[in-house]
């Protein structure tokens, strides 16, 4: 187990004011059966936003704010304590379905949500090709851990070579990515051989051996889950199933579900962006 406190803050300064903005922040943990949210709180300034929230289809707790009055900056600060008591489960032969299962009518059903390949997650014909070969004779659970092998030989993680907007594919052709590209050519690959995928966001603390009560930079993170029976997870970035120090925010299709804040705004003339991850574990 281990408890983190996080203080994730967003801040725009923007070239020209702003007359009006309308905007999504995804930056509340959830509470699942792998981690408890003790505290969470989330502050807009200018504080003359309207603010409400909601869950999306995805249950993701969305907090939507809008600011209809003149304003040269926007700042959102994110807070929260998360208890963590993540465990990785066996892959036991028993609880491993076959591939007749997965492509029977009942299981595509249930999750159509995540075998369909997604404006982000498509690896692209090259990849296409190569999956079915590195799945050859092996069941669910061995054939997702032999793609995440292949990866780890093929992919470099690199710092600023994507954007938000990269796909799979264009990752694939670079052979290099951060993360989020990372989780997507994954979740591409298993989705094409008819494995249920899905991509999570959220944040990681990124150094076991900090002390308690040492506050570290902190990132924000994503990862995936599949299904072979049972959900399972797996960080392409780390090469290892999530653990105590991986914290969910938010689950969807691709990154395009998921992002920490998005919206329109009128006016602004461009802006400067500042983001900063703070994370200290409490126990």
């Amino acid at each position: 187990m281990t408890r983190l406190s996080i203080v994730h803050k967003t801040a725009y300064k923007y070239n020209k004011r702003v007359t009006l903005s309308y905007n999504e922040a995804r930056m509340t943990p959830l509470t699942d059966p792998q981690q408890v949210v003790l505290e969470t709180s989330l502050k807009v300034t200018p504080s003359q936003a309207a603010v409400s929230s909601y869950r999306d289809y995805w249950g993701t707790r969305v907090t939507a704010f809008d600011m209809q009055m003149p304003h040269e900056r926007l700042e959102v600060l994110a807070t929260s304590t998360v208890e963590v008591h993540r465990s990785e489960k066996i892959a036991l032969p028993e609880q491993i379905v076959d591939w007749e299962t997965l492509d029977s009518e009942a299981v595509r059903d249930q999750f159509s949500d995540w075998l369909p390949q997604s404006r982000l997650s498509g690896p692209g014909d090259e990849v296409l090709a190569i999956i079915p070969g590195i799945v050859a004779g092996r069941n669910p659970h061995d054939a997702a851990m032999s793609v995440f092998e292949w990866m780890r030989g093929e992919m470099t993680y690199m710092k600023g070579s994507t954007g938000v907007t990269t796909n799979a594919e264009q990752a694939w052709t670079q052979r290099q990515g951060v993360c989020q590209d990372l989780a997507h050519l994954a979740i591409g690959s298993l989705r094409s051989c008819g494995i249920p995928a899905r991509y999570v966001s959220g944040y990681i603390h990124p150094r076991s051996t900090a002390e308690i009560g040492e506050t570290v930079a902190g990132q924000s993170h994503a990862w995936l889950e599949w299904w072979d029976g049972e959900w399972r997870s797996w960080d392409p970035t780390n090469h290892k199933p999530a653990g105590d120090h991986h914290v969910t925010v938010a689950r969807g299709r691709d990154y395009r579900d998921v992002p920490p804040l998005k919206g329109i705004l009128s006016g602004g003339g461009g802006s400067a962006l500042t983001v900063t991850v703070e994370i200290t574990r409490l126990a």
